[in-house]
C-alpha cells in the first residue's frame, strides 16, 4: 500500500471525521514549521506536509475510498492495479471506482487555515474565528443544513456549497459572562464507501464576554456532504434578546431611573444590581436635572478585544414632579429658595 496514512495520524482504519481532525490538530499544532524553528524546521516542514496530506486523503470519502481499496499508488496515479490471474493467460479487468477521478493534494498551509480557521467577524469566535480550537447553554437548536450553489477551494477542482447562516439567540447575562450553547443538528455525510446517510450532531459554542450582536461563528465545512461537492460551512451569527433593565450601546450599559423632585433636590444613593448579581450603591450628592446621567467608569459591559476592561454604566436619570401643591407647599418653597 505504500505509505499508511492511517499510521501517520496514529487513527484507526475506522477513524470518523472528527477522529481524523482532532488528530491533524493535536499534530499540526506540534509539527508546524512555525512552531518549530532553528535546526527542527526542516524536519518539521516534512513532517507538516505528510501530515496534512495524510488528513488530505483520509478526510475525502473519494479519496479515502480508493486508497482504501487500491493504496497509494494507485490513488495518485489513478491506474487501479489488475487481480489475480483468473486463468493460464488470463486476467479479469477491474474498472475504477471513479474514472474521472484526479488526485489533486491540497496545500499544506490551506489545510492548517480551514482546519484552524483563517478569518474573523467582528471581536470573533473559535471555529474559524481564531487559532484555538472549534467553536464551541443549554439551548438546543435543531436543523437540517445544506448548501447547493458554486464557490471553489483553492487547489480543489469541486464547487463549494455557499455558507448556510443560522441566528444564535444570546440572553445579555450571556454576553456578559459568556456561557456555552450547544446546538444539534442533522445533515448527511458520506461514510468511506461512498454511500449518504444521515447523522446528529452536537456543536458547542463558547460564548466569550464581550461578543457583540452579529458576532459570527463558522464551523468550516458542517453542512451537508454530496458527491463532488465541498459541503458549506455553518455560520451562527449572534443575536442579542432584549432586557428588562439594561440597554447596551456599545460597550456601555445604560438604565434608566426615576427620582422625586425632592431627591433631586436633597440627594439620594441608588441601589444597582449588575448583570453578574453584585449590588452597586451611587450616591446622589448633586442637584439633579432632568436629563442628568450618572457615569460609572468600568462597569459596562466587558470589551472582548482587551478582558481586563469594561465600558461604563450610564444612568439616566428622570425627575418625577408633584402632581399638585397646596398653597402652603408652595409658599414654604418660595420661602425656601428664595435665595437660589
Amino acid at each position: 500500500m505504500g505509505v499508511d496514512y492511517y499510521n501517520i495520524l496514529k487513527v484507526h482504519r475506522n477513524a470518523s471525521e472528527d477522529d481524523l481532525r482532532k488528530a491533524y490538530r493535536r499534530l499540526a499544532m506540534i509539527w508546524h514549521p512555525d512552531k518549530n524553528p532553528g535546526a527542527k524546521k526542516h524536519e518539521a516542514e516534512a513532517k507538516f506536509k505528510q501530515i496534512s496530506e495524510a488528513y488530505d486523503v483520509l478526510s475525502d470519502p473519494q479519496k479515502r475510498q480508493i486508497y482504501d481499496l487500491y493504496g497509494e499508488e494507485a490513488l495518485k496515479s489513478g491506474q487501479v492495479p489488475p487481480p489475480p490471474r483468473s486463468g493460464p493467460h488470463h486476467f479479469r479487468t477491474q474498472p475504477h471506482p471513479n474514472p474521472s477521478f484526479r488526485f489533486n493534494p491540497r496545500d499544506a498551509d490551506d489545510i492548517y487555515a480551514d482546519v484552524f480557521g483563517g478569518s474573523s467577524s467582528e471581536s470573533n469566535g473559535r471555529a474559524r474565528g481564531t487559532r484555538d480550537g472549534f467553536f464551541r447553554s443549554t439551548t438546543n437548536v435543531g436543523g437540517d443544513f445544506s448548501g447547493t450553489t458554486t464557490g471553489t477551494r483553492p487547489g480543489s477542482t469541486s464547487r463549494k456549497a455557499p455558507p448556510v447562516e443560522n441566528e444564535l439567540q444570546c440572553s445579555l447575562e450571556d454576553l456578559y459572562k459568556g456561557a456555552k450553547k450547544k446546538m444539534k443538528i442533522s445533515r448527511t455525510v458520506l461514510d468511506a464507501s461512498g454511500t449518504l446517510r444521515s447523522v446528529e450532531e452536537i456543536l458547542t459554542i463558547e460564548i466569550k464576554p464581550g461578543w457583540k450582536k452579529g458576532t459570527k461563528i463558522t464551523f468550516v465545512e458542517k453542512g451537508n456532504q454530496e458527491p463532488g461537492v465541498i459541503p458549506a460551512d455553518l455560520i451562527f451569527v449572534v443575536d442579542e434578546k432584549p432586557h428588562a433593565v439594561f440597554v447596551r450601546d456599545g460597550n456601555d450599559l445604560v438604565i434608566s431611573r426615576e427620582i422625586s423632585l425632592l431627591e433631586a433636590l436633597a440627594g439620594k444613593t441608588l441601589e444597582v444590581t449588575t448583570l453578574d448579581g453584585r449590588n452597586l450603591s451611587i450616591p446622589l450628592t448633586e442637584v439633579v436635572k432632568p436629563g442628568y446621567e450618572v457615569v460609572v467608569p468600568n462597569e459596562g459591559m466587558p470589551i472582548s478585544k482587551e478582558p481586563r476592561r469594561k465600558g461604563n454604566l450610564r444612568i439616566k436619570i428622570d425627575v418625577r414632579y408633584p402632581a399638585r401643591l397646596s398653597e402652603a407647599q408652595k409658599s414654604e418653597l418660595r420661602r425656601v429658595l428664595a435665595g437660589t
